[in-house]
């Protein structure tokens, strides 16, 4: 079985699918020829040539745009947005009429495509290329919203979202697009959304995580471990609509509950993960849920790993969290 990076899972997922399913076009800003600024779509207009793999001028509201006309009519287009900092200019098209036509239609429009973006910080990419948008997303009804933290579930995950019916974001924790790295069949398959992975299990503390953040929760827990303090661990890996039976499970069993991500703290997917927990599992509760995230600044360029929760603010999180006495 091949090892690959998770770059490269993304790119197998999307020649996979082109080759499967002849409605399957790739469009976005430098998408063909030069094969995408990370090289996620290098070789595809070699293979599928200019009318499915399609270069676009700069403008992101055009290219969703022009993306739901394709989906509308019987294609299945899949653009890309270079960076997530960059998605607002289309913001309108995505959530005003991407996440809404199955609705407004009655069920007569789906209107299925699967928005590409690199998001995150951790590559010193300073306050316009770092942005981590997810919860502007997840606020609108309709759109289904996929972060992956490893090769596997990336090309498993991409190919279940591109056989949705329903519109998809699906974005590329661009960090560990080379650092994380895994065995990957050759083979079709598919792994299904709105279901998390458990990674690890135990009695004391539940950590949620996904994307980057997911390796610097799995390195706090290990150490969490060497201290004594058993967690499980949830990768969330289908943000909207949320694993809440996984979620809530988890708490249910420790009482005790960390959510990380990289995103600003203020109205981030961790306060509704925090109101679902304390709506649903309240009386198995022995310590607030505890939030490890992003700032409520703009991302720096010279205080990149300090914006980040690394593992050490994570393991501190768990520590205190153990420690809360009522």
């Amino acid at each position: 079985m091949p090892v690959l990076n998770l770059l490269q899972a993304v790119n197998d997922a999307l020649r996979t699918e082109m080759r499967r399913d002849d409605r399957v076009v790739v469009l976005g800003e430098d998408v063909g020829k030069f094969g995408g600024v990370f090289r996620a779509t290098a070789g595809l207009y070699e293979e599928f040539g200019e009318n499915r793999v399609i270069d676009t001028p700069l403008a992101e509201g055009g290219i969703v745009g022009a993306a739901i006309g394709m989906a509308l009519y019987g294609m299945r287009p899949v653009p890309e947005v270079q960076f997530a900092d960059f998605i607002y200019p289309a913001y309108d098209q995505i959530v005003s009429e991407l996440a809404k036509f199955r609705y407004r239609s009655g069920g007569q429009y789906p209107c299925p495509m699967v928005i590409r973006t690199p998001y995150g910080g951790g590559i010193k990419g300073g306050l316009y290329h770092s942005q981590s948008p997810e919860s502007a997303f997840i606020h609108h009804a309709g759109l289904k919203v996929v972060v992956p933290s490893n090769p596997y579930d990336a090309k498993g995950l991409l190919l279940s979202a591109l056989r949705q019916e329903d519109p998809v974001l699906f974005m590329e924790p661009k960090r560990i697009y080379r650092a994380a790295k895994g065995e990957v069949p050759e083979e079709d398959y598919t792994i299904p959304l709105e279901e998390a992975a458990l990674l690890r299990e135990g009695d004391d503390v539940t950590v949620i995580a996904w994307g980057a953040m997911l390796h610097e929760a799995m390195a706090a827990v290990d150490e969490a471990e060497k201290a004594g303090i058993r967690c499980d661990l949830l990768d969330l890996r289908t943000l909207w609509p949320l694993d809440i039976d996984a979620v809530v499970a988890s708490a249910q069993k420790t009482g005790r509950v960390v959510v990380v991500h990289e995103a600003a703290r203020t109205c981030g997917l961790g306060a509704e993960i925090s109101a679902l927990i304390q709506e649903r599992a309240f009386v198995h509760l022995e310590a607030p849920v505890k939030r490890v995230t992003g700032w409520d600044t703009p991302f720096p360029y010279t205080l990149d790993d300090a914006y980040l929760p690394r593992a050490p603010r994570i393991l501190q999180g768990i520590r205190d969290t153990v420690a809360f006495v009522a």
